[in-house]
């Protein structure tokens, strides 16, 4: 054997053996937080001795390799962040003047030495004018660059390479090259559903992983090529960030050593293992407790993860590529606050001033905003609010004014973001410390794809992506259950219920609902919601596994359906239950909401919302039984108990259980003023769905004159109910949504609006006439055909007969129903009113003369009504 083949036998036995040395030092030390971050780093520099000494012998009788090659570490190798199983990167760079066939031998003999020490090498040869033709398209190859370091060979040609890189990337190609790193990030996290918080993460690849880390670097390291200063992004300038990647590369060493190869999932058994040995978490951290030490994990990845998404806001990126987790909104300028180029900045603070960090209001109003548009925030101003906590928990001011806050981020559609970077910052906790138990919370089983409190956020996702266009199967389920979210009076008590259905879990294991209504319990009384509002997120957290149970039985058999209807209660408290199972089962995983499961659940709704139809008239208020129901309106005024208890008198429960106590109070005070005016009415606008409630004295066509006016005003009603009570007072309200913007671009139309409605019900203007003045528009063929039916139910209420019509939607149709039914003398006592796409059902309690429908009533009751809808529809 020659003396250079010598050299190489003993280098790789050295490899060897301090590879040896450095797997006993890891596991002596595994345990400790910077464990894995100087294995890498001592791993990187045996085989920096390693491809030194190989190379040295092979070039030792050779001058022009001497002078014209640089042996270059790329990729890990080249960050000096060589894991034990990793693939070693290597690029032989050959001047210009060298030929490539000249070196070809001694490469190839360099790599088979490395395999040969048990070193999985890749080994590429590039000359220098091909570092002058960079490929921005080629992003890895630039990123290589951008992690090159010279490990031995010709300094002067590595310089050279440098230089150029520097030149080509300090300009339009560096921002090129930040623009499709940008795009792979995206392809990334979409492959991770968008979380970092999965069950057996990758601890490379998903967000939060150590790749996260490295973008970090290539951002700072081309943005400081491009001038641009200040920028704090390498590991090593952040404490929290270092502490995260020295974690995450203890772990995965942990994973590399555990499996003998580069598998960075970080699976179950592995998570005991970890555990059990305390890996990364030093020596005070708890053993063996595989859920602490995920939630270790989990925070830690989820500072890398942040500061990729900062990284990223630092990029001038073009506003066609939209990243999941940055959106690009316009200059936004607020009190406190600014916001540029998609990331909001807190103002400094001026001396004799107090600190915008330091202000509730400020600091809610910046997360109300981030709800709503969609933004990230700064790395100084994330670091500001952490640190000013305690001081924005000595000014935090609770009740009603938190509540209208929250409830405002709640309803933003981008609330899931919002909420997670209040978590991440401990200021979600600060608000509801309720929620602390849930963080990076791991429920270990077979369908749990997410930590408790990622669920929460995913569910809550799932809730406002109802209201965006999506495609295929899963876009028909999603905008039938849209409908639902519209319906809803109070959506926010749904992302209220939602975000706390799980917090029990925190705190008990089987039974955890009971725990959770519990806290809901503490949390709705702290932020002083009114009686009703904490009745309804505390039954939705209470029942919030009761329809998924319920899925699991015959839907189809009755006794299920009224089992189930009844523990619900009310159409309101099961459309929230129904949107909220639909978001909760498709936030365990992606693949959770089968389009059977979407189906069974909108059967499941429909049947119960049947039933709870056709059971709503048979109970009435009795005031003189001093119900709960009745108790709750007359706290809300005082001194008028007598008067209240006259008023609810005879309404059906519904009535009570569908409307807040302001509400009742509200319409009852209108009652009060039938002598100043016999009519009246409250309008609300609002662009999704706008409302309006008549509060009068019962008489003939009433509810049809009402359905006239916002057919002529050309309003599409998608909900109406009709109450009276035992002194003839009647409540129709209705819900409708304006086709043409009338009132949306002219506001100025709603007070006429509401003054031609008040006109018409006073007898001063017909709804005959206008209707005949508003030109009738030539109506679209419709993209679904509704077959009519119409049916007749003694049996639903003790009291009434209910009718039941489904039919086409069409403008008029309410209209024209309720004339048909008024001209044979029937009393409406209840209406219910709901569309369903392009399909009305409109359910009416009617009696005549007191009593209910005879059955030759109903036959031509269902005769007229036929025709009724058939001239309504030409």
């Amino acid at each position: 054997m020659t003396e250079e083949g010598d050299s190489a036998l003993a280098a790789r036995e050295e490899y060897r053996e301090k590879m040896l040395g450095l797997r006993v030092s890891f596991e002596a030390a595994a345990g400790g937080t910077d464990a894995g971050a100087a294995a890498i780093l001592a791993r990187s520099a045996a085989m920096d001795s390693l491809v030194a000494a190989l190379w040295s012998a092979e070039s030792a009788g050779n001058q022009r390799l001497r002078d014209n090659v640089s042996v270059i570490a790329v990729g890990g190798y080249g960050r000096r962040e060589l894991f034990p199983s990793s693939d070693v990167d290597l690029l032989f760079l050959l001047d210009t003047k060298f030929a490539e066939s000249e070196a070809k031998d001694s490469i190839r003999r360099v790599s088979q030495s490395l395999w040969d020490a048990g070193v999985r090498a890749s080994p590429v040869t590039r000359g220098l004018t091909e570092a002058d033709k960079l490929d921005p398209e080629n992003v890895e190859s630039a990123l290589a660059l951008l992690d090159a370091r010279r490990v031995c060979g010709d300094a002067g040609l590595f310089a050279r390479m440098q230089m150029l890189a520097s030149e080509r990337l300090g300009g339009k190609d560096g921002k090129t090259i930040m623009t499709k790193l940008a795009e792979l990030v995206r392809s990334r996290y979409a492959k991770y559903g968008g979380t970092l918080f999965h069950l057996e993460p990758n601890i490379k690849d998903c967000p939060g992983g150590l790749r996260d880390v490295h973008v970090c670097q290539w951002i700072g390291r081309l943005l400081e090529m491009g001038k641009k200063k200040g920028v704090v992004l390498a590991p090593g300038d952040d404490g929290e960030f270092r502490e995260a990647f020295e974690f995450l590369a203890t772990v995965r060493c942990f994973l590399h050593y555990r499996r003998e190869r580069d598998d960075n999932t970080l699976d179950w058994q592995a998570q005991d293992e970890a555990a059990a040995r305390g890996i990364g978490i030093g020596p005070h951290g708890r053993r063996g407790d595989a859920s602490y030490w995920m939630r270790i994990y989990f925070r830690h990845a989820r500072i890398v993860n942040r500061r990729a998404v900062q990284a990223l806001s630092e990029i001038p990126l073009p506003r066609k590529l939209k990243l999941p987790m940055l959106r690009r909104v316009g200059a936004i300028a607020a009190q406190g606050f600014r916001v540029e180029q998609g990331r909001a900045t807190l103002d400094p603070a001026v001396p004799g001033q107090e600190d915008p960090a330091h202000e509730p209001h400020v600091v809610l109003h910046l997360f109300v905003d981030m709800a709503r548009d969609g933004f990230v925030l700064s790395r100084e101003t994330e670091d500001r609010l952490s640190n000013a906590l305690p001081l924005i928990s000595a000014h935090l001011e609770e009740g009603p004014a938190l509540w209208h806050r929250l409830r405002e981020v709640l309803k933003g559609p981008f609330a899931g973001d919002a909420l997670r970077a209040m978590h991440a910052m401990g200021l979600l906790e600060l608000l509801i410390p309720e929620f602390h138990g849930i963080d990076a919370l791991v429920v270990r089983d077979a369908y749990h794809r997410y930590t408790v409190d990622e669920h929460t956020f995913v569910a809550i996702d799932t809730l406002h992506s109802l209201r965006r266009p999506q495609a295929g199967a899963a876009g028909e389920w999603a905008a039938k259950f849209a409908r639902l979210l519209e319906d809803l009076i109070h959506p926010e008590l749904l992302f209220l219920a939602t975000l706390l259905h799980d917090t029990g879990k925190g705190h008990s294991g089987e039974q955890h609902a009971v725990e959770s209504e519990r806290m809901t319990r503490s949390v709705v009384e702290r932020l002083q919601l009114e009686s009703h509002e904490q009745d309804l997120v505390k039954a939705l957290v209470r029942q919030h596994l009761e329809m998924s149970a319920a899925l699991r039985r015959d839907i189809f058999d009755m006794e299920t359906v009224r089992a189930f209807g009844s523990r619900v209660g009310t159409i309101e408290a099961l459309r929230m239950l129904t949107l909220f199972t639909y978001a909760d089962i498709n936030a365990v995983h992606p693949d959770a909401l089968t389009p059977w499961k979407a189906e069974n659940l909108w059967r499941l709704y429909v049947a119960t919302s049947n039933y709870l139809d056709r059971s709503v008239d048979d109970d009435r208020v009795s005031a003189r039984a001093g119900s709960e129901l009745v108790h709750r309106v007359v706290a809300f005024a005082p001194g008028r108990k007598a008067e209240v208890e006259a008023y609810l008198e005879g309404f059906p429960e519904r009535y009570l259980r569908t409307r807040s106590s302001e509400q009742i109070r509200r319409q009852f005070e209108m009652s009060m003023r039938f002598a100043e005016d016999p009519v009246q009415l409250d309008f609300s606008y609002a662009p999704e769905a706008s409302e309006i409630t008549l509060v009068t004295r019962d008489r003939e066509l009433l509810f049809a004159t009402m359905a006239g006016v916002l057919a002529a005003w050309g309003m599409n009603i998608v909900t109406a109910d009709a109450f009276s009570n035992a002194q003839g007072v009647v409540v129709d309200s209705f819900r409708f949504t304006d086709s043409f913007k009338t009132l949306e671009m002219n506001e100025s139309e709603r007070g006429r609006f509401v003054a031609s409605a008040h006109d018409v019900l006073t007898g001063k203007q017909t709804v005959d006439k206008m209707l005949a003045s508003r030109k009738r528009a030539k109506r679209k063929a419709p993209k679904v055909t509704v077959e009519t039916r119409i049916d007749f139910d003694q049996e639903a209420s003790s009291q009434s007969t209910l009718v039941q019509v489904v039919a086409q939607d069409t403008p008029g149709l309410l209209r024209a129903l309720s004339l048909t039914l008024a001209s044979h003398g029937c009393n409406v006592e209840v209406a219910l009113v709901d569309t369903e796409g392009e399909m009305a059902i409109d359910v009416f309690y009617l009696t005549r003369e007191g009593a209910k429908l005879d059955e030759a009533m109903q036959i031509q009751l269902r005769l007229d009504l036929l025709e009724a809808m058939d001239e309504n529809a030409r």
